[in-house]
């Protein structure tokens, strides 16, 4: 496969899938959105693959969905179009969660937006110590597209990051919320999931397969499926709604660019 928003190793049936938009911190568009599918739907069927790991080039593993590649459409999509725009997100980010290879996430930078949605959807997450997390999207009158948050940390946790939109969350306090499996030095959260990789690797595929599986169902039993779907459609009402903060933030984005917007946003901030 030939991408152009992705580079892929495979070593040692370890798969590493990194998002290589250094420039714009990895931001998801849907180039990069499109190919990771692809690439991760092929490896899910590869019988030579037997983990996957997926990281980010450059200073960030990724800021999440790129709010530039929406920026000509800001305000004018009804609620038909947030839905399929949302959904197509919603897959992408699931994939790692229901794919049939064990994901694995080695984070560094920044790991914001809908790329925390991912790290958490994968099975392992690795996070170098600098690693700052969060989901700042209430912040400009927006939501999350998938709501694993509750199902990984709890309540109280979900609902302190996602009210106040923090995205200044420290690896050390993830990894206490239970988001984040280890926290290594700086430059060495690649290696610490090649590592894990490896490991799962020696291991019987089929038993490694199936035990992500029942795991999986363990979740869908207590109604992670439904719940999601849920949160999904009440995200589709929040964008297709707007309001005067996401009207703003738009309107900023639009005349001097998505940096003044994000500034007027943070000076919000107490």
């Amino acid at each position: 496969m030939d991408f152009s928003a992705l580079a892929v190793d495979i070593t040692d049936r370890i798969a590493t899938v990194t998002f290589n938009r250094p420039k714009v911190l990895n931001a998801f568009d849907p180039t990069l959105v499109r190919e990771s599918r692809a690439a991760l739907a092929a490896f899910g069927r590869d019988d030579a693959i037997a983990a996957i790991i997926v990281h980010g080039a450059g200073r960030a593993f990724s800021a999440g969905f790129d709010l530039k590649a929406g920026a000509a459409t800001a305000g004018q999509r009804g609620l038909d179009e947030w839905r399929a725009v949302l959904e197509a997100d919603f897959d992408f980010i699931m994939d790692f969660w229901h794919c049939p290879k064990p994901t694995i996430a080695a984070v560094h930078g920044y790991c914001i937006g809908g790329a925390f949605e991912l790290a958490l959807a994968c099975d392992v997450t690795v996070a170098a110590r600098s690693t700052k997390f969060g989901a700042p999207e209430v912040r400009f009158g927006s939501g999350a597209v998938a709501l694993l948050l509750p199902w990984i940390a709890g309540a109280k946790a979900a609902k302190e990051l996602l009210l106040t939109g923090d995205d200044q969350l420290t690896a050390e306090r993830a990894q206490a919320l239970g988001i984040v499996n280890h926290v290594v030095a700086d430059g060495e959260e690649l290696e610490r999931a090649r590592a894990i990789a490896r490991a799962m690797a020696a291991a019987a595929p089929s038993a490694v397969r199936i035990t992500k599986l029942a795991i999986n169902r363990s979740f869908d039993a207590m109604g992670l499926r439904a719940a999601l779907a849920q949160a999904l459609e009440l995200d589709i009402y929040i964008e297709a709604a707007g309001g005067t903060e996401r009207a703003e933030f738009d309107r900023i984005r639009r005349e001097q660019g998505l940096n003044a917007a994000i500034a007027w946003r943070d000076r919000r901030t107490p």
